[in-house]
């Protein structure tokens, strides 16, 4: 089987690679056993039943099979389709085929079902090992490649989660510089957020949905920062020329958030510019209609109407809870989608809920 002079010694970066050895003849298992070990390969296992490949595959993870072509039961090739679907294709261990089929057949056949290299019995010690040193080699590259995709995918990660930290701060302090103009503590804003969210998952269908509205709401009312505080804050009604302006901050807040590819601030824009849309048609800036409005801002105009009812105002004290209720289910099909309007109530039901009441009572 083996012609040649004394083989080599493996290189000591390469002795402690993981070796499988799989013929069906015991004799050539035994000698390329003796082989490997003398040339100071450390981890080396065989089997001589090609049936029992796949467990030792998962088990010893070997980074170099050695495959006899021809075997019972399950031949070279056989063995080769059954591991493939086990191993990520970059991490499958290099394939050497030794066989004494020397048909050009054979050797396309073994190359084709993912074979790294192919040697015919008998064959020279050295070659042999030479050819082993080399894949294992290649493995090792592969390996450290893949060690260092993943290490910058890691870091990829990291600075985009960095990224994503730090705008959703800056987001967060733009929603409350506009809130503080005319609502020191802040909280609407958030309460306006969390209750979105929550009715956004009574409403369905994604979680991932609710979510996204539940911190875009934050930033409904980022228009704000344009309209002058005397308007703002006016403790008063409005003159017809003061409401037009104060209703410009739909249209504000729109521009202040567009143009982004990011999916929180494109919804943030659709809030901005439509949560003051009415279900009947006779809302601002573009009197939308029904579904015509985007669900987000349906959601938003119940929840924001609900907390500005509750919560003092210059221009108002705050509602007792259950006059607010009452007068949001007097609005479904009006200012409101109604089935919005049942899933807010659904939720106001739940104890998670007792923040906005408990906000209200300060009032």
């Amino acid at each position: 089987m083996l012609h040649g002079k004394e083989p080599m010694g493996a290189p000591r970066h390469l002795a402690p690679a993981r070796i499988l050895i799989v013929d069906d003849q015991k004799p050539n298992v035994s000698l390329l056993e003796q082989i490997l070990h003398k040339a100071g390969y450390e981890n080396v296992r065989s089997t001589t039943d090609s049936r029992e490949t796949l467990s030792i595959f998962k088990e010893f993870h070997p980074d170099l099979i050695l495959l006899d072509l021809l075997m019972p039961h399950l031949d070279g090739v056989d063995v080769m389709k059954q591991l493939r679907p086990h191993a990520a294709v970059r991490s499958l261990p290099p394939i050497l085929i030794l066989t004494a089929d020397t048909t050009p057949e054979a050797k396309l056949r073994a190359l084709s079902a993912g074979a790294k290299d192919f040697l015919t019995k008998p064959f020279d010690r050295s070659e042999v090992l030479l050819r082993i040193g080399n894949l294992l080699e290649t493995r090792l590259l592969h390996r450290q490649l893949e060690s260092i995709n993943d290490r910058l995918e890691q870091e990829v990660a990291k600075r985009t989660a960095q990224l994503e930290v730090a705008r959703n701060e800056a987001l967060e302090r733009l929603a409350i510089a506009a809130e503080h103009r005319d609502d020191d503590t802040g909280n609407h804003i958030q309460r306006v957020g969390e209750i979105s969210g929550q009715v956004a998952r009574v409403l369905g269908p994604s979680p991932n949905e609710a979510e996204l509205i539940r911190r875009a709401a934050t930033l409904h009312d980022v228009g704000k920062i344009g309209i002058p505080d005397d308007i703002l804050l006016k403790p008063g009604k409005f003159t017809p020329a003061e409401r037009e302006q104060m209703q410009t901050h739909s249209l504000m807040g729109a521009k202040i958030l567009s143009g982004s590819d990011s999916p929180l601030l494109q919804m943030a824009e659709e809030i901005a510019l439509n949560h003051h849309e009415r279900w009947d048609g006779s809302g601002y800036p573009r009197g939308l209609r029904g579904a015509e409005i985007p669900r987000s801002a349906r959601i938003v105009a119940v929840v924001d109407v609900f907390d500005a009812l509750t919560h003092h105002r210059p221009y108002k004290a705050a509602w007792p809870v259950d006059e607010a209720v009452a007068e949001l289910q007097r609005q479904r099909s009006q200012q409101f989608d109604p089935d919005v309007v049942d899933a807010f109530i659904e939720v106001h039901a739940e104890p998670k809920v007792e923040l906005l009441e408990g906000h209200a009572a300060h009032g």
